[in-house]
């Protein structure tokens, strides 16, 4: 099939994101924005960004062109790499008891935490869970979002597990976005479990890993490890056996306590999640890693505990990436850039320090290398504002919604 083209512009301001670092702190100087531009795409892909004038110049006649009549700012769509999106339920009273000042115990005993979302979403069907997910994932998408991770982890049996992960990959199929799969089925010690933590995880792995394998449902296997979930020496049978099958490893970390990025760096985890706990001791090691820092600042609000210290993790090389951590008890805000431009106030962030966090930066927390930037050969997925200047994005807090998405060279949503 003969590739629809198209050029798009003129932008004010075109954020490419390009030629700036993975890792470490970064200054709104190093922006590359290109002024009154165009994006000319072939197919799913970007073929040249440039003046949109040059551009009209030289692309041949056949080219679909889309001439904008306002003022507009464009940068890459967002990836949100960390979501529990398929859930059942919600965890409202949660919330009020919490702020009224219920301890998390004091909330699992009267009925809420975690075990309650497991027996709601146990409770929901497969195609109800496609559903759920797909309606979710285009919440995100008219936010900029086109790449989710995606998380299990509300099942915590190996059936309720793969009914989870098929979700996903039936949404997938729906949704215009991208959705990552992570198996998280080490997220806590079922309630109705007979066996031990280890008698737990190593079933998990025995069944559960090699299903994952035969149906193409994720490469990436997650753990929670905390007090309230499963230790570093409860989770490195589990974690080598994923490393061994090939998974590669990500992990929720230092979110109550620290030790989980100790563990996240000893298996060169892809990612080490929340970090609210994180010492000095945690950001030296994260920072001379490989591993991404991902902040979860809703999660913060969501609670009412300290934020992951962002600023000392850039300060001392870390790359670091923002994500929602969309989930109906700690995080049910699912706003991404408001929940960004929160941390950015609080914790001192530059522009380009938060858009790098939820572009490049959160796709290498995914393995993603086609995407999260705007330049020849990558994929043609970015975000449209209706502004003459891109500082509104993060100083709108969120309120500052986008006219125009586009993913795969194609427009998945439009205000108009």
């Amino acid at each position: 099939m003969e590739q629809k083209e198209v050029l798009i512009g003129p932008f004010k301001q075109l954020l490419t994101m390009c030629n700036l670092p993975d890792k470490g702190a970064l200054s709104d100087k190093q922006l590359e924005i290109v002024e009154y531009a165009g994006i000319w795409i072939s197919g799913d892909k970007i073929k040249q960004i440039a003046g949109f004038d040059e551009l009209r110049l030289v692309i041949p006649e056949d080219v679909q062109v889309y001439e904008l009549q306002k003022e507009y700012v464009c940068m890459p769509s967002y990836i949100d790499c960390h979501t529990h999106i398929v859930f059942g339920g919600n965890r409202a009273n949660d919330f009020a008891m919490r702020n009224a000042g219920s301890s998390y115990l004091e909330i699992a005993e009267s009925g809420g935490g975690i075990w309650n979302t497991v027996k709601h979403t146990r409770e929901r069907e497969l195609d109800q869970l496609v559903d759920i997910t797909v309606l979710r994932a285009n919440e995100l998408i008219k936010q900029g979002v086109t790449t989710v991770e995606v998380k299990s982890g509300y099942g915590l049996t190996v059936e309720e597990e793969l009914k989870i992960l098929r979700a996903i990959a039936w949404a997938n199929k729906q949704s215009k976005a991208d959705l990552i799969a992570t198996c998280l089925a080490a997220h806590t010690l079922p309630k109705d479990y007979s066996g031990t933590a280890e008698d737990y995880l190593s079933d998990i792995a025995e069944r559960l890993f090699p299903l994952l394998k035969a149906e193409c449902l994720t490469n990436r296997i997650d753990a929670f490890i905390e007090k309230s979930a499963f230790t570093a020496d409860q989770i490195q049978d589990y974690f080598k056996t994923a490393q061994n099958m090939g998974f590669d490893i990500t992990v929720h970390a230092d979110q109550f306590s620290p030790s989980g990025s100790q563990v996240a760096v000893d298996f060169n985890a892809v990612s080490a999640d929340h970090l609210e706990a994180s010492t000095d001791h945690e950001i030296a090691l994260l920072a001379k890693s490989d591993v991404v820092a991902v902040a979860l600042p809703a999660a913060s609000l969501g609670i009412g505990c300290t934020f992951t210290p962002a600023r000392k993790l850039l300060d001392a090389g870390a790359c670091l990436a923002i994500a929602t951590d969309w989930n109906p008890g700690s995080a049910p805000m699912g706003q991404l850039i408001a929940s960004a431009s929160i941390l950015a106030a609080m914790e001192k962030l530059t522009n380009a320090e938060v858009l790098a966090a939820v572009t490049f930066r959160a796709a290498k927390a995914l393995n993603l290398t086609d995407r999260g930037r705007l330049a020849k050969g990558l994929l043609a997925d970015f975000v449209i504002y209706e502004s003459d200047n891109y500082q509104h994005i993060t100083y709108r807090q969120g309120s500052l919604q986008p006219s125009s998405v586009w993913k795969n060279g194609e427009e998945v949503f439009s205000k108009n």
